[in-house]
């Protein structure tokens, strides 16, 4: 019997291979003609890829992959895409299920299933997305969280110029799917709950399951939406709750409407990222009143950069050429004062005193003397200015 095009593919993904795998070993099982593929990444240092075939009897099939163009998002796609399409025309198996390496992200993937051309027809001919799944490990979640290593650290580094943190990578892999499973809660309970506590803070949109749920297939029989998904994490457009608090797993979204002093922003930095495993949102500096700042941290790192201007330091007219998401995130944040500029940083934690991360963080503001002389600040007194504008 042959399955009809489009042909479903599940994606799994995770940095933490036992959780992966188990996982992926639970839908095999749960699917006689499912097939598994996975791309082993531990030898690209050497220039080495391997691509293992196996369904729920075995490996059936280990072959090396040329890297193209020395890029592992390239060598997946221009590897990973044919051989599913070629795949999916036999006909020969129900479900179709991704197994990305340890370091890899789950988005560039799934978009490279969903918005590829092959041979000149859409990829969405042969294959059909269904879900994307995390896989974490309980014992592992909350430590990876607040890592300070990075991925080379631990020989996860899938390029030479790859300078990702193990947190950061970790976050985006919890942050993009709509089904996240927790692999060993059942060790330790209490921890489990903190850990499926994390998981529900950081994605409120996703499932969270046990690896071991027969019911872990069912995860595989809907359709994975790629534009939601990236409005989802878009800090620009995210609407992230204003509080959440599951046993000491708290969720702290601090909204403001007038702009951070960098100076003071800068002096109080280190106390504000050390605060949570996770933050992440928006922000409006003095130093930069037109500009959409981005805020994203793990562990011990933080980044920042711009986004583009704010909609209200553009012409009525610009708002058409921006998407509906944006539009819409605008809207739920203006003021009839500052427009769309305001603070959204959403912090994440185990034991949050958010009380007292508020508080720091009301310190950083503009006074309201401040604001009466005018809310720029000489960008020759900004601490950001050099990670802002470097070419300034």
């Amino acid at each position: 019997m042959t399955t009809a095009l489009p042909a479903r593919v599940a994606l799994v993904a995770g940095l933490h291979p036992e959780a992966r795998t188990r996982a992926v070993d639970r839908l095999l099982l749960a699917d006689p003609g499912a097939i598994a593929v996975h791309h082993d990444l531990s030898r690209i240092a050497e220039g080495r890829v391997e691509r293992v075939v196996r369904d729920r009897w075995g490996e059936i099939d280990r072959s090396p992959v040329d890297l193209v163009h020395a890029c592992v998002s390239c060598t997946l796609r221009e590897d990973l895409v044919p051989l599913l399409c070629d795949l999916a025309e036999r006909g020969e198996h129900g479900l179709h299920i991704v197994e990305a390496w340890d370091g890899v992200e789950p988005r560039p993937i799934a978009e490279a299933l969903t918005h590829t051309v092959v041979n000149g027809r859409p990829v969405t001919h042969w294959l059909h997305l269904t879900s994307v799944l995390t896989a974490v490990a309980a014992d592992r979640l909350v430590a990876d969280l607040s890592s300070t290593e990075d991925m080379a650290d631990r020989r996860l580094d899938i390029a030479t110029e790859d300078e990702r943190t193990v947190a950061e990578v970790l976050a985006q892999q919890i942050e993009y799917p709509t089904a996240l499973a927790l692999y060993g809660a059942g060790r330790d309970p209490e921890a489990g709950a903190r850990c499926a506590a994390v998981l529900a803070q950081l994605n409120p949109a996703a499932a969270v399951v046990s690896v071991e749920r027969a019911s872990l297939i069912d995860l595989t029989d809907g359709s994975f939406d790629t534009e939601a998904a990236a409005a989802r994490m878009d800090p620009a457009t995210a609407q992230p709750p204003d509080h959440c608090e599951m046993g000491d797993v708290r969720t702290v979204t601090w909204r403001r409407s007038r702009p951070m002093h960098p100076a003071r922003l800068h002096a109080a930095l280190d106390d504000v990222v050390a605060a949570s495993l996770r933050s992440r949102g928006r922000f409006w500096l003095a130093s930069h009143p037109d500009t959409l700042l981005v805020w994203d941290a793990a562990g011990a790192s933080l980044a920042m950069q711009p986004a583009g201007p704010w909609l209200a330091a553009l012409p009525d007219a610009a708002w058409e050429m921006v998407s509906d998401h944006r539009r819409a995130a605008a809207s739920l944040d203006w003021s009839e004062v500052c427009g769309d500029r305001c603070q959204c940083i959403s912090f994440t934690g185990v034991g949050l005193d958010t009380d007292r991360l508020v508080d720091v963080l009301d310190s950083c503001l503009l006074t309201e003397e401040e604001m009466a002389v005018g809310a720029a600040v000489d960008r020759a007194d900004d601490p950001f200015a050099d990670v802002l504008d470097p070419t300034a």
